[in-house]
C-alpha cells in the first residue's frame, strides 16, 4: 500500500533521517554539484516547450544555470538553496572580456575552445611562508553585502513553501588554497612546508567559518540543509592525498568544520566529494558528515552502490549516483530509467538516498534524458520499493 503523501521538507528530512519517506526525494541545484550547465539548461527549456527568459548564471566557475521555479515544479524538487548576497567591497574583477580575478585574488580565464574557465593566476604562488599570510588582503567576512536581504530570503523560503532549504556557505579549504598556490606548489608545501600549508588552511577556514557564522545568525531558524564543503578529495582511480596525509593534514580540519556546525544549528550536514572517496568516507562520517554528494559512480570504489549502503547506510545519507561519465549523456532514455531503477534498489531501501545527477549535467547530455531521470526517479521511488 502506497504511504501517504507528504510534504517535500518532511520527505527529504525523513531520508536524511535513513527513515523511508513516501518516496524518493528529487533534486535539481540546490544542493551542491548538482547542477545543469548553461547550455544544458537551454536545450532542456526548449525541449519542455517552456516560454523563453533571460538565464541567469548560477555559477560562473561551473557554468552552471540558476533553475527556474517553473522548471523546478516540473521536476518535483523537494529542496530549495538559501544563497548569500554579493559583497558591497571587491567581488569578481574583468580583467579582460575572459578573465577574471575573484575575491580571493585568483585569476581565472576562459579559452576559446572551453565551456570552463581555467586558473591562471595564483596570488600566493610566490610567496610560502607566515608572513605572507599575514599580509595578504583577505577578503571581509562581515562585508554586508553577503547578508543583506537573506534573512527575508530564508524566512519565506521556509515559512511560505514546503521545501527543504538549502543554506549555501561553502567552507570547502583543501583545493581553494591550490588556488592560491598553484597546484604544484600546494602538493609541495602538504609535503615539504607543512607548518605554512597548515597556516594557510587555517587562515582561509577561519573566513569561511565567520561568513557562515554570520549567516547563521541571521537565518538559522530557516535552514534544513547546511551545504558544508565542496571540498574535492578524490580523482577517477585514488583519493588525491594517501589516506595517511589526508589524515594528517586535511581531516582535522574538516573535523573542525563539522563541528563548527553541530555547534550552532541541528541543520544538516552536506558534503560533497567528487571522485574515488571509498578510503575516506569512514574518516568523514566519523568527523560529522551526514550526507554524501555525488557518489561519483564512474570512480573506482563508488560504482558498487550496494556495497556502499551496507557499509555506510546506516550511518549516512547517500545524495546523487545518476551517472554522467556514461549513462546520462550517451545513453538512451531507456538506459537512464535502469539507471535509476539500479541506483534507487541499492541505495534507497530504509530512507537515506536522494536522487540527482553525479556532478553538474553538461551540454551534451540530451534533455530526453534529463527527463528520463526525473520521471523514472518519481516513478520507481515510490515507498514501499518495487523494483
Amino acid at each position: 500500500m502506497p504511504r501517504a503523501e507528504m510534504k517535500p521538507r518532511e520527505r527529504v528530512m525523513a531520508a536524511l533521517n535513513l527513515q523511508e519517506p513516501d518516496r524518493v526525494p528529487l533534486d535539481l541545484a540546490q544542493a551542491g554539484g548538482d547542477g545543469i550547465t548553461i547550455i544544458a539548461y537551454q536545450n532542456l527549456l526548449k525541449h519542455l516547450g517552456l516560454p523563453p527568459r533571460e538565464i541567469k548564471v548560477e555559477s560562473r566557475l561551473a557554468q552552471s544555470a540558476h533553475v527556474d521555479e517553473d522548471v523546478l515544479r516540473r521536476f518535483r524538487i523537494d529542496t530549495r538553496r538559501i544563497d548569500l548576497g554579493a559583497p558591497d567591497g571587491t567581488g569578481d574583477t574583468w580583467l579582460d572580456d575572459k578573465t577574471y580575478r575573484d575575491e580571493w585574488g585568483v585569476v581565472r580565464t576562459r579559452p576559446e575552445s572551453s565551456y570552463y574557465y581555467d586558473l591562471v593566476g595564483s596570488p600566493l604562488a610566490e610567496d610560502a611562508t607566515i608572513s605572507a599570510i599575514r599580509s595578504y588582503p583577505w577578503p571581509d567576512p562581515f562585508d554586508p553585502g553577503r547578508y543583506r536581504g537573506l534573512r527575508e530570503r530564508a524566512r519565506a523560503l521556509h515559512e511560505g513553501t514546503d521545501y527543504a532549504t538549502v543554506l549555501q556557505v561553502n567552507c570547502a579549504f583543501f583545493l581553494r588554497c591550490a588556488e592560491l598556490r598553484g597546484w604544484e606548489n600546494w602538493y609541495v608545501d602538504l609535503l615539504a612546508n607543512k607548518k605554512f600549508a597548515c597556516a594557510l588552511m587555517d587562515r582561509y577556514l577561519d573566513i569561511r567559518l565567520a561568513i557562515a557564522g554570520r549567516a547563521l545568525e541571521e537565518c538559522a531558524e530557516y535552514v534544513d540543509i547546511v551545504f558544508v564543503s565542496s571540498d574535492d578529495l578524490g580523482m577517477i582511480d585514488r583519493p588525491i592525498l594517501k589516506p595517511e596525509l589526508f589524515r594528517e593534514m586535511v581531516l582535522p580540519r574538516i573535523q573542525r568544520t563539522f563541528q563548527f556546525f553541530e555547534n550552532r544549528t541541528p541543520a544538516k550536514r552536506f558534503f560533497h566529494s567528487d571522485g574515488a572517496v571509498y578510503p575516506l568516507i569512514a574518516d568523514l562520517i566519523d568527523a560529522g558528515m551526514e550526507a554524501l554528494n555525488p557518489i561519483q559512480v564512474n570512480a573506482a570504489g563508488m560504482g558498487d552502490t550496494a556495497k556502499l549502503k551496507a557499509e555506510f547506510g546506516d550511518r549516512l545519507a547517500f545524495w546523487g549516483a545518476i551517472d554522467t561519465g556514461t549513462v546520462l549523456p550517451s545513453g538512451s532514455p531507456a538506459d537512464v530509467r535502469e539507471e535509476v531503477r539500479r541506483r534507487i534498489r541499492d541505495l534507497a531501501p530504509g530512507g537515506g538516498y536522494v536522487l540527482c545527477s553525479v556532478h553538474n549535467i553538461q551540454p551534451e547530455v540530451p534533455p530526453e534524458n534529463v527527463v528520463a531521470m526525473f520521471d523514472s526517479g518519481y516513478e520507481l521511488g515510490q515507498y514501499p520499493l518495487k523494483l
